[in-house]
């Protein structure tokens, strides 16, 4: 089963455990996937993508 809930920066690093301003410089230096949604300027990633991600860099 696919999860298709969108996560922000504050979702991803309650996951991982760090600070959303922790995850903002991730995206800044390349670390992160460009978004999968961006609404109103915000980013956000489909949770499966982070869990994915998160197995790999994080």
């Amino acid at each position: 089963m696919t999860d298709r809930r969108l996560w922000s920066y504050k979702d991803i690093a309650a996951h991982i455990r760090v600070q959303p301003d922790t995850v903002r410089s991730y995206r800044k230096h390349g670390l992160l996937p460009p978004p999968d949604h961006v609404e109103s300027g915000k980013p956000y990633w489909y949770a499966d993508t982070v869990r994915a991600l998160s197995l790999i860099h994080i």
